[in-house]
């Protein structure tokens, strides 16, 4: 395999990758409909244009995965071996995005929160978590 055709499959793999209706989105809406209907989904007149927002609420749900977001689990510390500096950068540019999103949701009264990937490996905790966020 050339280095041409491994870039070119890279970037086939990369433009696969979903930034709505993932798994772990659908999962969390999923739990969020037994107890909370009456969501919305992906609204961009919300700052960050979160993944789940009550609007009359005023409550944003970022549903966020671990890689791409730099979460501080196993799954979010791997550390790429082709190209680090770039997706380091990247992440951080994620991780830096995401906290000005979440100061500009708080400066007009919004409360945010975010589910991980890695959490929903235990439901029933995810669901507690929503819960008490959404009281």
């Amino acid at each position: 395999m050339s280095v041409k055709e491994s870039r070119e499959q890279r970037s086939a793999i990369m433009r696969a990758v979903k930034g709505r209706d993932t798994a772990p989105e659908i999962a969390v809406r999923t739990i969020l409909r037994r107890f909370a209907p009456g969501y919305r989904l992906h609204r961009k007149d919300v700052p960050g244009t979160p993944d789940i927002a009550y609007i009359g609420r005023k409550r944003a749900i970022f549903v966020h995965g671990c890689f791409w977001h730099g979460h501080e689990c196993p799954r979010g510390a791997r550390s790429p071996k082709a190209n680090a500096d770039y997706w380091r950068a990247k992440i951080a540019r994620n991780v830096a995005r995401d906290a000005a999103h979440r100061e500009k949701l708080a400066a007009q009264g919004w409360r945010a929160l975010t589910v991980w990937e890695c959490e929903l490996k235990d439901s029933p905790a995810v669901e507690k978590k929503l819960r008490e966020f959404l009281e």
